[in-house]
């Protein structure tokens, strides 16, 4: 194996996924939480795609973006927690060349969708709060597919670069990566040329889809706190902005920890390897696992259709 990982090589066949550097000994005992939270966010989202589809009541905008986010998360988590159970359970750490590529296009692809879709929904929350009695005019199922459609271009054309960049490197060092999946950075760091073009781009898709989307979610909310603020009772204003928080606690889930992560990668050169790769592992876990229940707890609906769902088949 010191042989494969030190001869010099342009184009590797495969690359090896280290795992946890410094933490390979405890592989055994992280899987298990690892395990615990990939088993809930299936379930979650699952559930919460079945109960859409099954409660006519439900056939709105806001769940429609809710179906889409349920359905990105499950594919953030199966590009990635499978793999990463099996580096922990067989120490199988080989992964082929265009299998790594594609890999991350799809985990760089889909968490740009979920960013995308959680701005879906911030204007759905914006319309049916300033606008209500136009809401079933401005977001009908046409313009929902519309809205749809562009997150999903926008996620792919923005992030297909950077596979694409990095397919065109030369690898001369070694073919270990010290990461659980391919991460684009973790990936092109491995070249042995100029990569700046690959870190630039990848900044830039950052700076351009984050900036941006947290950009329009500030704005949203600015306009959905006024309009709630001018409500005549207090009990009308929160319960208008009870509608809205299932929403504002996804998005915390998923920006807060993400934030985090990539700043550690950037300029957090003091930070453990080990802590980096397990936190951004759990930054991919923790949204998919929470936004289920996160809806489920705080969304009346769904509540309601779950407990009819389980009296039924109790009686």
């Amino acid at each position: 194996m010191s042989d494969l990982n030190t001869t010099g090589f342009t184009s590797p066949s495969t690359f090896i996924l280290q795992g946890i550097p410094g933490l390979e000994a405890a592989h055994v005992w992280i899987s298990i939480p690892f395990c615990a939270m990939y088993i809930i966010a299936i379930l979650g989202n699952v559930i919460i795609l079945f109960i859409v589809k099954r409660e006519p009541s439900l056939h709105a905008p806001m769940y429609y973006f809710l179906c889409m986010l349920a359905v990105t998360d499950l594919v953030l988590c199966m590009c990635t927690l499978p793999k990463t159970l099996s580096i922990f359970w067989f120490n199988s750490r080989e992964v082929d060349f265009s299998a790594c590529l594609t890999q991350m296009f799809f985990i760089h692809c889909f968490f740009v969708l979920e960013s995308g879709i959680l701005m879906a929904m911030a204007f759905d929350r914006y319309v049916a709060i300033c606008n209500p009695l136009r809401h079933s005019t401005i977001l009908t199922n046409s313009v929902v597919a519309k809205i749809s459609v562009v997150v999903v271009l926008r996620g792919c054309m923005i992030v297909l670069p950077c596979p694409l960049l990095a397919r065109q490197l030369p690898y001369c060092r070694t073919n270990i990566i010290p990461h659980l999946f391919c991460e684009h950075m973790a990936v092109v760091k491995l070249a042995c040329t100029d990569i700046r073009i690959n870190s630039y781009y990848g900044l830039f898709v950052a700076i351009l889809v984050i900036g941006l989307d947290v950009f329009f979610l500030a704005v949203s909310y600015i306009q959905i706190l006024r309009a709630i603020f001018r409500l005549p009772t207090k009990d009308a204003r929160l319960k208008t902005f009870g509608t809205c928080g299932s929403h504002l606690c996804a998005i915390l889930a998923f920006y807060i920890p993400g934030l985090f992560s990539g700043l550690t990668y950037r300029i957090g050169h003091k930070v453990a390897l080990h802590f980096h790769v397990l936190f951004t592992n759990v930054c991919l876990l923790v949204p998919p696992m929470l936004n289920p229940i996160i809806f489920g707890v705080r969304t009346k609906q769904i509540q309601d259709r779950l407990l009819r769902l389980f009296t039924h088949k109790g009686t």
